[in-house]
């Protein structure tokens, strides 16, 4: 089955499924009725009503089997005259079988055309909507996987920005405190490997955990600690319970790297960089705190990287997330995620 197609049928799927409950009301509806024109020998009635459902739940039917099976059918276009000719050929079926079934039954029907046609309007009005509905809902589908494969592909683009500057910077240290501290540099050249071993394979999962996450902030900070030597102490504060709730990949990453861009490297004194990690109801909340030079006069949150953390998350969980970038009450400057708990 291709895509176009599965997500053509999960969407019509979606649309005429009904629950339990509303399964059994319609059976005892439909019952109900057959029940009281038997009771008052309204066989013409009750016929007329089951030449009204069998266009309806024939044609419903084939539409699915066919979306199921129809692997080359990849345009919705086709969809709408092939369920023009189902209605057409069942309601035609309908009325054959209401015009041999009365006159078996010793009952004389007039305007057969009519029937035909008011049960083949009854099918369209009825399965038309579901099928104009389940188009809707495959384009919206189809627009989302589109938008979250050009966010992956910015976030790659991303990665192959930052990291070469980021090794470069490291590597430059590092053969520095080779010189003149050795002890420093053997520490940095842990932390970097530590980095690089959690971070290269989170790159080719779609999902990482909270858990690898906060580690790997934290070697940045350690690396960068050694960078700014005093000047830059940290923080990570996440129970061990949440450390295994599931979060896509490089999603914390962007708000320690601001911190670091922003609130440490202009600052000429000392800066304390805070993660905070906690669960308020039903929601995953990370904070990541400084004390450092602030924003200043540029725009919160206008950098590359905070961008497409904000699109990210509006991709994959629209207004159930948020995100954003404060100067808080008591001065320090909080970048701030929040997270359903259940999509986390």
């Amino acid at each position: 089955m291709s895509a176009a197609v599965g997500g053509g049928y999960a969407a019509l799927t979606e649309v005429a499924a009904s629950t339990v409950p509303q399964k059994a009301l319609s059976a005892a509806l439909v019952a109900g009725f057959a029940a009281v024109c038997l009771a008052l020998r309204a066989y013409t009635l009750l016929a007329l009503f089951g030449a009204m459902l069998l266009p309806v739940g024939a044609s419903g039917a084939c539409m699915l089997v066919l979306l199921a099976r129809a692997a080359r059918l990849r345009e919705w276009r086709f969809l709408w005259p092939i369920l023009l000719l189902f209605i057409g050929v069942f309601s035609w079926l309908a009325g054959l079988l209401y015009h041999e079934g009365m006159g078996r039954a010793g009952v004389v029907t007039h305007n057969d055309l009519l029937v035909q046609f008011a049960v083949a309007a009854l099918a369209l009005l009825l399965l038309a909507p579901r099928l104009w509905i389940a188009q809707q809902q495959s384009r919206a589908l189809q627009m989302a996987r589109l938008t979250q494969a050009a966010l992956s592909a910015d976030l790659k683009a991303l990665q192959a920005q930052i990291e070469p500057h980021f090794l470069y910077n490291t590597l430059a240290n590092t053969r520095y405190l080779a010189r003149h501290d050795p002890e420093r540099a053997v520490a940095m050249l842990d932390h970097l490997i530590g980095y690089l071993h959690t971070a290269l394979p989170d790159l080719r999962s779609p999902m990482s955990s909270l858990g690898r996450e906060c580690e790997l902030a934290g070697h940045y900070l350690a690396l960068m600690g050694i960078r700014f030597g005093d000047r830059l102490r940290y923080d990570i504060d996440c129970p061990a319970e949440l450390g295994v709730v599931e979060l896509p990949p490089l999603m914390l990453m962007p708000l320690v790297e601001n911190a670091v861009q922003h609130g440490v490297e202009p600052h000429p004194g000392n800066v304390m960089v805070h993660m905070l990690v906690r669960r308020q109801d039903d929601a995953l909340v990370v904070a990541v705190r400084d004390n450092g030079a602030g924003p200043g006069k540029t725009a919160l949150g206008s950098g590359v990287g905070l961008r497409n953390l904000r699109e990210r998350l509006a991709a994959l969980h629209g207004n159930a997330a948020g995100f954003r970038l404060q100067v808080a009450a008591d001065g320090w400057t909080e970048a701030v995620i929040t997270l359903p708990m259940g999509a986390a």
